[in-house]
């Protein structure tokens, strides 16, 4: 089973809001739905997500200033705005605020399943170690060109240190990932990941484990 991208929508247009909830479901994305921008920041600073879809005339908190926020805060997450407002004025805003993409209503669906697609491939690249390839977007890994099977939990540890190549990862990150975390349970997750795919981890006792670079 692949890892569900995760995507937070802003709009508060409930007939909008839920054709799009269908369809984003349908292409196995978890979706969460926020009315307005106050809703985004709760769920932001509480979650991670892969990629925002912002309307901008919302309640409370617009989404312009939604985005400004997360962005003044280092959240670098990919972002669109989907919007009524089709001025130029408007959407040079709205990229001076951060986003990533500008679409404006009425939208093909197509079009934007296809924005969404190609937005998270250029921001979930294709990592290779030896003979191992880790394509973060669709969560599968190869050796070989021959699939591994792993657990999502052995994914994301193996994520965690194929990201940071010769750099101690620290125990109490790959803990935020396992559901009952514990020195023993890292240890045999570690284990398995170097038996089945032939790793060269090393152990700083105390700290963390690094994947050694070849």
């Amino acid at each position: 089973m692949n890892k569900k991208i995760k995507i937070l929508l802003l709009e508060d247009d409930e007939i909008l809001a839920q054709t799009m909830l269908q369809i984003l479901k349908e292409e196995n994305y978890e979706v969460t739905l926020a009315n307005d921008g106050e809703e985004i920041l709760e769920y932001t600073y509480k979650n991670k997500y892969d990629l925002y879809l912002f309307d901008i005339n919302v309640p409370l908190l617009n989404g312009f200033d939604t985005l400004k926020l997360l962005r003044q805060s280092e959240d670098t997450t990919p972002s669109f705005f989907i919007t009524a407002l089709r001025d130029t004025a408007s959407t040079l805003k709205g990229f001076e605020c951060g986003c990533d993409d500008y679409i404006k209503k009425p939208f093909d669906l197509d079009e934007l399943l296809a924005r969404i697609k190609a937005i998270l491939k250029r921001k979930n690249p294709i990592l290779k170690y030896g003979d191992i390839t880790f394509d973060l977007l669709e969560n599968r890994v190869f050796k070989n060109n021959v699939e591994i099977s792993l657990g999502l939990v052995e994914k994301e540890i193996f994520a965690l240190l194929i990201k940071n190549i010769n750099m101690t990862v620290n125990k109490s990150t790959f803990f935020d990932y396992m559901n009952r975390p514990s020195d023993s349970a890292l240890r045999v997750l570690i284990s398995k990941l170097k038996k089945i795919l032939n790793l060269n981890i090393s152990n700083t006792k105390g700290i963390g484990y690094k994947l050694e670079k070849l």
